[in-house]
């Protein structure tokens, strides 16, 4: 991927996909990103994507429903042929998502059924139904969490959907390979959003507890992991493919 590629960023509107998406502008890429409900949200990103002198689009998509997975499909391609004049897209960022926070025993079926719907499910998928759309030589790059690797307890059914994707980015790298396409998986720790309705950020004491578990001494901050996403789909990284990258700050080690 050069400058002046175009990335698809799911869950583009809020919290790390927004900062990946301000932080590949800066780059020199353009940009479209999803959003479920809130268009001003979304609206905001394109018009500072914009000001950064970079074109950008925003498309509504629910990547937990399936089914509407084909109508996206075309929407996308009329707004890659209308804005870009090409058929295909660089990088697609699979980051949208939701948190829900019970313990194992009180995990109901319509909660995991969310969780996988959105998590895994959906990127699955969603991903399948794109790829005539990346260009051979692209990206993929997956969401994951840190825990994946460390439990804590009430994450049980998120985690275990994030670690499913952490299989399928390896699968997805060995049958994409003949395409040129690399695919990776970027874990983040706990960062300071609303996710999940924004426990880390708002409740010191959890705030506190991670900081104080993590080797650089803080919680991490959206631009950490923006950031990190930028570096992943750089042309620098082009010889990374099928791993897993915790951007964590060293938390549990």
């Amino acid at each position: 991927m050069t400058a002046n590629s175009l990335v698809l960023i799911t869950g583009g509107s809020r919290g790390l996909g927004r900062s990946a998406a301000l932080t590949l502008a800066d780059h020199g890429h353009d940009v479209i990103i999803t959003y479920l409900r809130n268009v001003d949200e979304a609206t905001a990103v394109v018009s500072e994507i914009a000001a950064k002198g970079r074109k950008a689009a925003a498309l509504q998509l629910d990547t937990g429903n399936i089914s509407t997975f084909p109508d996206f499909v075309q929407t996308l391609a009329r707004a890659l042929k209308g804005e870009w004049g090409r058929d295909s897209f660089d990088a697609l960022v699979n980051n949208a998502g939701v948190g829900i926070h019970k313990s194992f025993a009180e995990t109901d079926e319509a909660s995991f059924d969310t969780l996988m719907n959105i998590h895994f499910k959906g990127v699955f998928f969603l991903t399948q139904k794109l790829l005539p759309l990346i260009a051979d030589g692209g990206r993929i790059l997956n969401v994951s969490s840190g825990l994946a690797r460390f439990s804590l307890p009430g994450m049980a059914a998120y985690a275990s959907m994030k670690g499913a994707i952490e299989v399928l980015t390896r699968y997805l790298a060995a049958e994409l390979g003949p395409r040129r396409i690399s695919v990776n998986v970027i874990a983040p720790g706990a960062i300071e959003t609303d996710f999940g309705g924004g426990r880390v950020r708002d409740d010191a004491a959890t705030n506190a507890q991670i900081a104080g578990n993590t080797a650089l001494g803080r919680v991490g901050v959206p631009e950490d992991i923006g950031g990190a996403m930028a570096m992943l789909l750089a042309p620098e990284s082009r010889w990374i493919n099928g791993q897993r990258i915790e951007v964590s700050g060293g938390i549990y080690l």
